[in-house]
């Protein structure tokens, strides 16, 4: 069984993005291919979480290591159309959930205006080393939060002061998770990645 793992850049108070939905109070480092050390990090260790304007500016052509498939929301899927780009996560399967995006938006984007809990409990029965993430998109977030097996949390050294939450309209029910493993970078960042626990578990 394939697991989802959701990647987010968090606030130090906790807000994934602004009121308005903007992110560009976090160290845009990975997005415009000027590279610091996490940047360098995700070349080396998660390749596949680079868009591919991105990719392409830094002449990265490397199989992806952890992933195959990518999930978003129509508010993060946005922000790549709003770059003229309709398919940023070229190198992978991309899925949209979305009641008005068009269905041919792109050849290799699935448009999903359905369940998306039974789309992500079918991708999750597909055979393959690979697994499945979704970034940004509080909203779709919680709406998936019991699906989600693992969280990758990019903590950056700022305050936002307000703005939505990790999982934007989530029932109250707590999921313990565990810690696998953290990285601390000379920008200041800390990326944790976290695994839900399950029954049984310590």
């Amino acid at each position: 069984m394939r697991t989802l793992t959701y990647f987010v850049a968090v606030s130090l108070d906790g807000y994934v993005c602004g009121p308005d939905g903007s992110f560009d109070f976090f160290d845009p480092g990975e997005e415009t291919g000027q590279l610091g050390d996490n940047g360098e990090f995700h070349v080396s260790e998660y390749p596949e979480l680079l868009p591919r304007s991105v990719r392409s500016h830094l002449g990265l052509d490397v199989p992806n290591r952890h992933f195959d498939t990518m999930l978003q929301g129509r508010g993060s899927y946005q922000v790549g159309l709003d770059a003229g780009m309709t398919s940023p996560y070229g190198h992978m399967r991309e899925y949209v959930f979305s009641r008005s995006l068009p269905g041919d938006v792109d050849p290799n984007v699935t448009v999903v205006a359905t369940d998306p809990s039974k789309t992500v409990r079918e991708l999750k029965q597909e055979d393959g080393p690979l697994g499945i993430c979704m970034v940004g998109g509080p909203s779709i977030a919680g709406y998936l939060l019991p699906e989600i097996d693992e969280l990758f949390i990019k903590r950056y050294p700022v305050v936002a002061g307000a703005g939505k939450p990790f999982f934007e309209g989530a029932s109250f029910d707590p999921a313990r998770f565990e810690r696998v493993e953290s990285r601390v970078f000379e920008e200041g960042a800390d990326y944790t990645l976290f695994r839900r626990r399950t029954s049984g578990t310590a």
